[in-house]
């Protein structure tokens, strides 16, 4: 999703994600439920508000009572500031799939090993936990897809190189790919290496 108001604490998306966050789902009954929250974004591009939506989300879900769990160190990231950090700490397992995707897999083993640690799986009498992701922060209904596939890969470069209109590409030097952002910000690919039409 766009975060229209980068920067408020609260309905920064402008879209209908603030509605259920401060309307409907204010009728839920969930007080002491476990929660852990994940989201993802860009810490280079957006490095004053890198991953905002998801501390959104887990003040939302704090102030429905629910029991947080997952936090993470902030070691190892980019970013210069985020609403997602509580005292020294991330509120959930923050990713960064276009600067840092070769960590992703680690983090997320070490994020569920934690929360394992922590108990989230154990009951005391209540219903499962939640375990809620951030919307996307810059692409509503993203279906995302890495394209391993060359043949598939070819297909979407052709689309571009043929009409230019498809697909904006936006590459990045430092991991040496391409993401392919559909021109009404439905959905997006990831491709290896420069964007290759000139």
């Amino acid at each position: 999703m766009f975060l229209k108001y980068a920067g408020a604490d609260e309905e920064r998306s402008g879209t209908g994600w603030d509605e259920i966050y401060y309307s409907e789902m204010q009728e839920l009954k969930i007080a002491g439920k476990k929660v852990a929250v994940f989201g993802q974004g860009d810490q280079i591009s957006y490095s004053e508000n890198y991953a905002d939506a998801t501390g959104e989300l887990h003040d939302v879900f704090e102030s429905l009572g629910c029991k947080i769990m997952g936090y993470t160190s902030q070691e190892g990231y980019e970013h210069d500031e985020s609403k997602a950090i509580r005292g020294d700490s991330f509120c959930g397992l923050l990713l960064d799939a276009v600067n840092e995707e070769e960590l992703t897999e680690d983090r997320v083993k070490n994020w569920v090993a934690q929360l394992l640690d922590e108990g989230i799986t154990e009951s005391s009498g209540e219903a499962a936990p939640v375990v809620a992701a951030a919307p996307a922060p810059q692409v509503e209904e993203t279906a995302t897809v890495a394209l391993d596939d060359p043949v598939l890969a070819e297909e979407i470069i052709a689309q571009v190189k043929t009409t230019r209109t498809g697909y904006v590409a936006h590459y990045n030097d430092r991991t040496d790919k391409t993401m392919w952002i559909s021109n009404d910000g439905r959905s997006s690919y990831v491709t290896a290496g420069a964007p290759g039409y000139e």
